[in-house]
């Protein structure tokens, strides 16, 4: 068996872990610790987030669509595939090795999307761009953590609460949605998005295709 080689490492924003890049001959991971943030061929659950969300919002005119975490840029991929040419994606990216990974060793699973110009990256904290503006989002999507939990960032935690959800209604147009990738269920997350004021649907998909293993996404209509 091919053996797996560390390609680079880069720390959290808060020095706390490690974000590890590694491949195995054309397969590459993205570890933090022991936990496999990302692979390489397993991208169906990250693809249905941006397919369920632009599906939702589909006929609008000039889309603003805001992606938190790069990722390997699957989400960012099909949203691409799924959006006409008047559509604006904005990208949020925390730890800038994670961009420079997509531009250098990972660019070939890229494969030029980050040059569309319909594609803006901003190495900022996606937190700070929901609350930045008001009523701005046709969708946001969140693939920051592997479930509604600052694992990756513990900062993330905001995201998730009460006050975070109620910033993210707030910066979603009038039946914008919220929609979160998970690895697993989490009921008292589904409670707090209905308790924010979201008109709630939790979707179980796979992490490839019918195969995988099952994840969850939520999508969370802003219904004012």
């Amino acid at each position: 068996m091919i053996p797996w080689v560390q390609i680079d490492s880069a720390r959290t924003p808060d020095g706390a872990q490690e974000l590890r890049l590694k491949r195995r001959g054309a397969e590459f991971s993205i570890m933090l610790g022991a936990n496999e943030l990302m692979n390489s061929r397993l991208s169906g659950s990250e693809q249905a987030l941006a397919r369920l969300s632009c599906q939702r919002i589909a006929g609008r005119i000039e889309p603003k669509i805001l992606i938190g975490g790069l990722g390997m840029g699957f989400t960012l991929r099909a949203a691409l595939a799924e959006l006409g040419s008047d559509a604006g994606i904005v990208v949020a990216e925390l730890i800038p090795a994670v961009v420079a990974w997509a531009r250098g060793p990972i660019a070939e699973i890229f494969d030029g999307c980050l040059d569309d110009p319909r594609v803006s990256i901003h190495e900022a904290d996606v937190a700070h761009i929901i609350r930045s503006d008001k009523s701005a989002w046709d969708a946001i999507l969140l693939d920051v953590d592997n479930g509604p939990e600052g694992i990756v960032y513990k900062a993330n935690d905001a995201l998730y609460g009460a006050a975070g959800l109620g910033a993210a209604r707030a910066a979603l147009k009038p039946g914008g949605v919220l929609a979160v990738w998970s690895q697993g269920p989490d009921a008292g997350f589904t409670r707090r998005l209905k308790q924010a004021g979201f008109a709630v649907e939790e979707i179980k998909t796979r992490a490839n295709g019918k195969r995988g293993a099952r994840q969850i996404i939520w999508l969370a209509t802003n219904a004012r």
